[in-house]
């Protein structure tokens, strides 16, 4: 058996942390179901695998009476509008899920489907991105829509596009978009490059048409209103997608955006207590923390820190140990809100699971108020709160459909509570289907498998009726962060976690190095350089000498492996590299094992040098197996 690492921080497994904590729930089982869920929301043409068979195509001629081709997408929750807002929020959840968690996905069986469920969201978000300064960010009209309870298949509605342009703004639309795109890229950078860069262009594209066109999308869309108001505005949203497009290109104009705006955008002021398809700021701060503790944050270091506090606000809320807390209901589920309060609960479990994971790899603790918080109490505390989902809660109900024994029968869902047309073709009216379908009390005759709905109230109530659309009503953006969290927990005591992206992303265009004064010789000292708990990396200065009035020292890295197995497949980044280096063979972007070596030994290390006219450069692991 062999344990794969990937990251530039890598985490040491949590086995021996959690004993008999990864045990109560079949998590594999609840991220599959997970996946049917948006196969049951897509909108279009259904592919030839498609794995729910009651479903069939549906809004064929979406963005026709605009002379766009809007065919696709998904169907943000119960209802047959395609919402643009949460929909690109769902793709950018999903698509961090998987850089944090994909090789757990893939060791499960699921990566092909999360790539399959991220792209079904892309192909779409591209048609409705026609023109670098357009996005169409609403098909349907949600008064309409609500007025009738039709399947899909049958829809009678409007089917009007909305879009925004530089007349009439979006920044916080354009922004999630930009974010989503982006954080797709990074996903199929190595299975469909063309594909990747495709969706890094408009990426760049609508980032730009955000921060230059500024104003809030529902003020445009104002169909929009009563359904995904941005309450929050747009200055997260231009965070939000600054980060993202950092991660995908290595561009530093997008990192010390971060840090410019951090102040002025909220990013460094707002301490929040959720994060979701509106506020961004808990997501932001997370991403961003994460650059500062990965070695990335450079001459914004002293803005990201401020990031981070607020991030670890954030966790320390969800803990219940930070100043101002996050509510609970009495079996300790976090409450925002009665209507879909299930959306606040997973996408805070993601933030703390990630968080901890980002921490561990770090060699952190998290501060609270209240005191030093282990990494571990992070991750419990998202384990709670997905053993409360799946049925560990006094009404011993899962909420995800489908999984356990007693789970909602009467969600509110169109497609799910009407018999499907290929069982019954005959066509549901837009009344009709209120009176023969909305009202019964039965089972749905179609289950939505892996649907989470919105969850019991503050006082852990739910009651499983049709019409009782705050708690029943499932939503694509609940689903979204709670897959990497399964992931995450699927893989057990042989979980392995991954800080970068499941591809390593593009390397930095070295600046010009500094042309230093004539200074004496560095006094030799060890010089602590980003590693793990598995593998570490020291380096010095070991010499220095003036030429042609510049300074060149030769510094020496030694990295040792700690572990007690053998390190195998050891992929090293090295950046702010301005000369020669000897003892490591250039792999692509990253440096490998030299040729006499092909692994390292428990308790060996091995030594690399290189010269150059600057301060060390930034060495970090990228990957490693250990066996």
């Amino acid at each position: 058996m062999k344990v794969i690492f990937v990251g530039s921080l890598v985490l040491l497994v949590l086995g021996v942390l959690v004993p008999l904590a990864l045990a109560g729930h079949n998590y594999g089982d609840a991220l599959s179901k997970s996946f049917l869920f948006y196969e049951a929301q897509r909108s279009g043409y259904l592919p030839h695998n498609q794995r729910v068979q009651w479903r069939g195509n549906s809004g064929l001629n979406d963005g026709k009476a605009s002379g766009i081709d809007l065919v696709g997408g998904y169907y943000d929750a119960g209802d047959n509008v395609k919402f643009g807002l949460p929909m690109a929020f769902t793709i950018t959840m999903l698509s961090w899920s998987i850089l944090e968690y994909g090789r757990q996905m893939a060791a499960s069986g699921e990566l092909s489907n999360a790539m399959d469920a991220v792209k079904w969201g892309t192909d779409y978000l591209l048609k409705a991105h026609p023109e670098p300064y357009v996005l169409y960010g609403e098909v349907g009209d949600g008064n309409t829509d609500h007025y009738c309870w039709q399947r899909p298949e049958d829809m009678t509605t409007s089917r009007a596009a909305y879009r925004i342009d530089p007349n009439h703004p979006g920044s916080d639309l354009a922004g999630e978009t930009a974010a989503a795109m982006a954080a797709a890229s990074i996903v199929f950078r190595r299975y469909n490059p063309g594909y990747a860069n495709e969706l890094l262009n408009h990426a760049h594209q609508l980032f730009e048409f955000a921060d230059k066109y500024r104003g809030k999308y529902d003020s445009s869309i104002t169909v929009a209103q009563k359904y995904y108001r941005s309450v929050s505005g747009y200055a997260d949203e231009l965070l939000w997608g600054a980060a993202w497009l950092y991660k995908a290109s290595n561009n530093q104009y997008y990192l010390n955006y971060l840090g410019r705006n951090g102040d002025a955008l909220g990013g460094t002021g707002w301490s929040m207590t959720e994060f979701g398809w509106d506020v961004k700021y808990a997501g932001v701060q997370t991403l961003v923390a994460q650059f500062l503790m990965s070695g990335k944050a450079g001459h914004n270091a002293p803005v990201f820190e401020r990031y981070q506090q607020k991030a670890e606000n954030f966790m320390c809320s969800c803990l219940g140990k930070g100043n101002r807390n996050t509510q609970k209901t009495p079996a300790g589920l976090i409450f925002r809100q009665r209507w879909n309060n299930m959306q606040f609960v997973t996408s805070a479990s993601f933030l703390a699971t990630v968080y901890s994971d980002y921490l561990s790899s770090a060699g952190k603790s998290l501060k609270c108020s209240s005191g030093y918080v282990s990494p571990n109490e992070l991750l419990s505390f998202a384990k709670s709160q997905v053993d409360y989902i799946l049925g560990d809660n006094p009404r011993a109900t899962s909420y995800m459909v489908g999984y356990g024994n007693n789970y909602p029968r009467q969600v509110h869902h169109r497609a799910s509570s009407i018999v499907s047309y290929k069982v019954n073709p005959t066509f549901v009216t837009c009344r009709g289907g209120y009176a023969t379908w909305y009202s019964r009390k039965a089972s749905d005759p179609n289950l939505l498998t892996g649907a989470l709905v919105g969850g019991p109230d503050a006082y852990d109530n739910f009651a499983d009726q049709r019409d009782n659309y705050e708690q029943t009503e499932p939503a694509t953006y609940n689903n979204a962060p709670l897959i990497g969290v399964l992931a995450r927990l699927h893989a057990g005591h042989s979980g392995y976690n991954q800080l970068l992206p499941v591809v390593p992303g593009p390397k930095p265009t070295p600046k010009p190095a500094p042309r230093p004064k004539v200074t004496p010789a560095p006094k030799p000292r060890v010089l602590p350089v980003p590693a793990n708990a598995h593998v570490a990396i020291t380096q010095r200065p070991t010499s220095s000498w003036a030429l042609n009035g510049k300074t060149y020292y030769r510094y020496s890295a030694i990295v040792t492996n700690k572990s007690g197995k053998t390190v195998k497949n050891l992929k090293l980044s090295i950046v702010k590299l301005y000369g020669p280096l000897w003892g490591l063979t250039k792999y692509g972007n990253s440096f490998i094992f030299p040729s006499w070596l092909n692994s390292l030994p428990a308790g060996k290390s091995l030594e690399f040098v290189y010269i150059h006219t600057a301060s060390p450069a930034i060495v970090s692991v990228s990957s490693y197996t250990l066996v």
